[in-house]
Order: C-alpha cells, then structure tokens, then sequence
C-alpha cells in the first residue's frame, strides 16, 4: 500500500509486501437460460476469448503494481482484482450474465467477486 510505511506493509502483507510474483488462475461464471438451439448458456469459446483480451493480455507476466492501466491505484490482492476484472468483463458480456469472478493466487488463496451482492 503506498500510504503505509515499509514498516506497516511488512505487518499487513507479511512476505507479500516485497515484490514477488504469481500464477493466478481467474475462473469466470456466467448464468442464464441456455439456448435451445444450442444448449449453452454462452459460447464458452467467445468468453475465453474474452478474458484473454481484457485481462490476460494486460496482466500475463506484468508487474501488476505498475505494468496494467486499469490497475492503476489498486492494491493487486486477489481480492480487487476479482472486483476490477468484474467490471471489466460485466459490461463486454452480451450473450449471459456475469455471475462471478474468482481470482486464485494459490490453492488456499481465493477470493470470489459476485457483483455488488454481498454473499
């Protein structure tokens, strides 16, 4: 956070408040009716394009505290880049609703984002 002093992140953030990177898997669910034609709900295809143009694209090897525009003032924590990448996929996806958005920075660090709805 650059409003602590090294001394204040190294309390909160532990290990994580010197750079380091990770490999976050980003899951995206979408809801809706599925096609009767089709079957799905959304082509899943369209939306793994999309996730790479939106966020893999910026994001993939980046240095998330300085590389990526739309992270720009945002603590990098698994928590708001669920709700970031929400709002940058919400709007893009016309065919189902966005329904969450779960960023894992590792097996047992993982954070959920339904939209506004707290759950």
């Amino acid at each position: 956070n650059p409003n602590f002093t090294p001394q204040q992140n190294e309390e909160v953030y532990e290990e994580c408040s010197r750079g380091h990177g990770h490999n976050y898997i980003v899951e995206v669910t979408v809801k809706g009716n599925a096609d009767p034609q089709t079957g799905m709900v959304m082509d899943l295809k369209k939306l793994n394009r999309l996730i790479k143009q939106e966020i893999y694209t910026y994001c993939d090897h980046k240095n998330l505290n300085q590389d990526v525009t739309f992270l720009e003032g945002v603590i990098p924590t698994a928590e708001n880049l669920s709700t970031v990448f929400w709002k940058v996929l919400a709007p893009k996806i016309k065919d189902a609703n966005l329904y969450r958005v779960r960023v894992c920075e590792s097996q047992k660090n993982v954070a959920e984002y339904y939209g506004d709805v707290l759950n």
